[in-house]
C-alpha cells in the first residue's frame, strides 16, 4: 500500500451521511441500506488524488457518531490533518452536535483543519424531509459559522454524489499547497537520494 500522505477523519452524529459520503467518493456508489448503518468504533479507506504534479495518498477513517464511542473516536482524530464535521442539513440537533465536535477537536488538535459538511441535500431538492422534520440553521449562517471558525463549507448529496469529489480535491489541495508539507515531502526524497548513495558507494550494493 502507498505510503498515507495525509490523515482525513469523518466527525458527526450517528445517521448523518458520513459511511455514505465515504463510499461514493472511494468507490463512486451510493448504498440506501448502508445509510443507516451504524459504524461500530471506524472504518478506514485509502484513494490517491492527483494535485498539480503530486499524488496525494488520502487515509481516510469513517468514525462511529454514538455517544458510547466518543473515546474511542478520540483516538481515530490524533494527528489527523484534515476533519470533515458532518451534519444532516434536514436536522438541527445534528449541526448542534457537529459543533461540539468542533470544540472537542480544536481543543485536540489546533493544527488539524476543518471541513464542515451538510449531507443529503437531495432530501432538500426532491423535497423529501424526513418526519418529524427539525429544520437545520438557514444556510447562510452555516456559512457565517463556518466563516467564523475558519472552516470551509461543502453542501454534498452522496445520494447524487454533488459536491463530494469537490470536497476531498479541496482536501487535497489545501494540504499539497502549505509549504510545510512540501518541505516535509522535500526532506524525505533527499533522505532517500541520500541512502542510495552510500549503498552504492565504492562498488558496494
Amino acid at each position: 500500500m502507498n505510503r498515507v500522505d495525509l490523515k482525513v477523519v469523518l466527525l458527526g452524529n450517528s445517521e448523518v451521511g458520513k459511511t455514505s459520503l465515504l463510499e461514493r467518493y472511494v468507490n463512486e456508489r451510493f448504498n440506501e441500506s448502508m445509510a443507516y448503518q451504524n459504524t461500530i468504533g471506524a472504518a478506514y479507506a485509502a484513494k490517491n488524488v492527483e494535485v498539480d504534479d503530486k499524488t496525494i495518498t488520502l487515509g481516510i477513517w469513517d468514525t462511529a457518531g454514538t455517544e458510547r464511542y466518543n473515546a474511542m473516536v478520540r483516538i481515530y482524530y490524533r494527528d489527523a490533518k484534515a476533519a470533515i464535521v458532518c451534519y444532516d442539513i434536514t436536522n438541527q440537533a445534528s449541526f448542534n452536535r457537529a459543533r461540539v465536535w468542533i470544540q472537542e477537536l480544536r481543543s485536540q488538535e489546533e493544527e488539524c483543519k476543518i471541513y464542515l459538511c451538510a449531507t443529503k441535500k437531495d432530501l432538500i431538492d426532491n423535497d423529501q424531509t424526513p418526519t418529524p422534520y427539525e429544520p437545520s440553521p438557514s444556510l447562510e449562517m452555516v456559512q457565517r459559522y463556518a466563516d467564523g471558525i475558519g472552516s470551509k463549507f461543502f453542501i454534498t448529496s452522496s445520494k447524487t454524489g454533488e459536491n463530494v469529489a469537490q470536497l476531498f480535491q479541496e482536501i487535497a489541495r489545501d494540504y499539497a499547497s502549505n509549504p510545510a508539507n512540501v518541505i516535509i515531502e522535500k526532506t524525505i526524497n533527499l533522505s532517500v537520494l541520500s541512502n542510495n548513495k552510500k549503498k552504492h558507494c565504492c562498488g558496494k550494493t
